[in-house]
C-alpha cells in the first residue's frame, strides 16, 4: 500500500525533474543562439541610437536646448545646483555646438552598433556617453520626490552596454559583425573589438 505522503513526494520529484529539463532545453536554446541574440540586441540598440541622433538635427532643438538644461536643475537638491548651473551657462552660449556634437556622436555610435564596428570602443564609449546624458539633460533622472516615477533612460542604456560587454566576454567574438571580418584579415583588430 502506498502512503499518501510518498506518492505526493514522488509526484513532486517527477514534476521538479520535468521543470528542470524544460529549463535545460531553454538554456541550451539560448546558448545555441547566443551569437544571433547578442547581434540582434546590438543592432536594435544601434537603431535606437541612430533615431535619437537623427532627432538632434530637428529644427528648433538648438534654440530650446539651453532652457531644457536649465529646467533640469529645477527642484534638484541644493548640493547639485552648481552642477546644473555650470552646464546651463556652458550650453547657453554654445547650444548648437552641444546639440550637433551630441547628434553626430549618437549617429556614429548607432552606425558602429549596427555594423558591429569597433565594438569594444563603442560599448565603453556608449556607457560613458549614456551616463553623461543621464547626468546633464536628464538630471540624474530627478528630481526625486513624491511624484517621481522614473530614473531616466541614460542609466538604463549604460546597463545595456554593460550587458553587451558581459555577453561578448563570455560568448567570444561576434560572427555577425564587421569586426569579425576585419579580425580574420588583421588579428590585431581584436584589441579594438573584443573583450577578454
Amino acid at each position: 500500500m502506498l502512503e499518501r505522503g510518498s506518492v505526493s513526494r514522488a509526484d513532486r520529484n517527477a514534476e521538479d525533474r520535468a521543470q528542470l529539463l524544460v529549463g535545460e532545453a531553454s538554456q541550451k536554446w539560448v546558448l545555441r543562439n547566443v551569437n544571433w541574440l547578442k547581434s540582434f540586441i546590438r543592432i536594435f540598440l544601434g537603431i535606437v541610437w541612430l533615431i535619437d541622433g537623427y532627432l538632434k538635427f530637428s529644427p528648433g532643438l538648438v534654440d530650446s536646448f539651453p532652457d531644457l538644461v536649465r529646467s533640469v536643475g529645477d527642484g534638484q537638491p541644493t548640493w547639485l545646483q552648481p552642477w546644473f548651473n555650470f552646464w546651463s551657462s556652458v550650453t547657453t552660449g554654445n547650444a548648437a555646438l552641444f546639440v550637433y556634437t551630441t547628434g553626430v556622436l549618437e549617429v556614429a555610435l548607432g552606425v558602429a552598433l549596427v555594423l558591429g564596428f569597433m565594438r569594444k570602443i563603442a560599448y565603453l564609449g556608449g556607457i560613458i556617453f549614456s551616463l553623461f546624458i543621464w547626468a546633464i539633460p536628464e538630471g540624474f533622472g530627478g528630481p526625486y520626490g513624491p511624484g517621481s516615477t522614473d530614473i531616466g533612460t541614460g542609466i538604463i542604456y549604460s546597463f545595456v552596454f554593460l550587458s553587451l560587454i558581459i555577453i561578448n566576454t563570455i560568448s567570444g567574438p561576434s560572427k555577425y559583425s564587421l569586426d569579425f571580418s576585419i579580425e580574420r584579415k588583421y588579428p590585431f583588430w581584436k584589441r579594438l573589438a573584443e573583450f577578454g
